[in-house]
């Protein structure tokens, strides 16, 4: 999982990659996606700086002003460490904080978590966490809506954005395809969102939306890439087809769809695994 950051050293050696990154940092203007409707503007109003990764305030098509409000990220970067294969984390207590960003990317307020609601790196990557503030309490005091998850499953050849908080950048690219299985030292994804080549992304990245231009929601979950075009290895994922064939991309990077997490969070913003359509894998 190269897209989290291990520390402070980490994150000196990566900035000046950063810094080199072609992928534009701007809104998107729609003038790249040419004979299609106008995209919406992606800006970073309602995404977040963790410590070591990116992640952003997220809501259900079905969830209330008064709710507790969620922030999404990955697995991998709950403070707690690695989940392992088959863990899955609920309702684990955490004051964990996180830097909430305007449409220009400047920080307007720390939010701080009550719980982890869940995390798991088992078929997907993904932690949420449970908010002190309400999506209220959060639009009233700073202006900021929070980010909603698409119900439905992405397609081939949306465009999309990227959009980190830790490095106040975004990455603009489509969806090059869906890995059937994606493999990762001891954890296995499925159906995973392929970038084609554009989405450069790199450490720090972890956990960041991934917004569809068009709509504006949410499609996925940034987490991953094949670094140096080794064979299912730590920071070099593989894909691996219905057959068992083995795929390697070398410099490819992936994300994880969020649109199953929709049917799991009932009234309250609560989790339940036991939600009619919620496939997550359980404890």
């Amino acid at each position: 999982m190269k897209k989290s950051l291990a520390g402070a050293l980490l994150g000196m050696i990566v900035l000046g990659a950063a810094a080199a990154t072609t992928a534009p940092a701007a809104a998107v203007d729609g003038s790249s996606v040419a004979a299609k409707p106008r995209a919406k503007a992606v800006t970073f109003a309602g995404t977040v700086a963790l410590s070591n990764c990116s992640g952003s305030v997220v809501r259900v098509p079905d969830s209330q002003p008064t709710d507790p409000a969620l922030v999404m990220s990955n697995g991998h970067c709950l403070e707690s460490g690695f989940p392992g294969p088959g863990e899955v984390v609920i309702d684990q207590a955490s004051s964990r904080t996180f830097s909430l960003l305007n449409a220009s990317g400047s920080k307007v307020a720390t939010l701080r978590a009550s719980k982890v609601a869940y995390g798991t790196m088992t078929d997907t990557d993904v932690s949420l966490y449970q908010l002190t503030s309400t999506y209220a309490q959060i639009e009233n005091s700073y202006g900021i809506k929070a980010l909603e998850l698409s119900a439905d499953h992405p397609t081939q050849g949306t465009a999309i954005s990227v959009v980190s908080g830790y490095w106040k950048k975004t990455y603009n690219c489509s969806i090059d395809g869906f890995a059937y299985r994606l493999k990762e030292g001891e954890w296995t994804w499925k159906d995973s969102v392929r970038y084609t080549s554009a989405c450069e992304t790199i450490g720090g990245t972890s956990g960041s939306p991934v917004l569809d231009q068009a709509t504006g929601k949410v499609v996925a979950v940034n987490n991953t890439g094949n670094e140096n075009g080794e064979e299912c290895t730590d920071n070099n994922p593989c894909e691996v087809d219905e057959s068992g064939n083995v795929t390697v991309r070398e410099g490819i990077n992936y994300a994880q769809q969020t649109y199953g997490i929709v049917p799991c969070v009932v009234t309250g913003n609560k989790i339940d695994l036991s939600a009619p359509g919620c496939e997550l894998p359980k404890p």
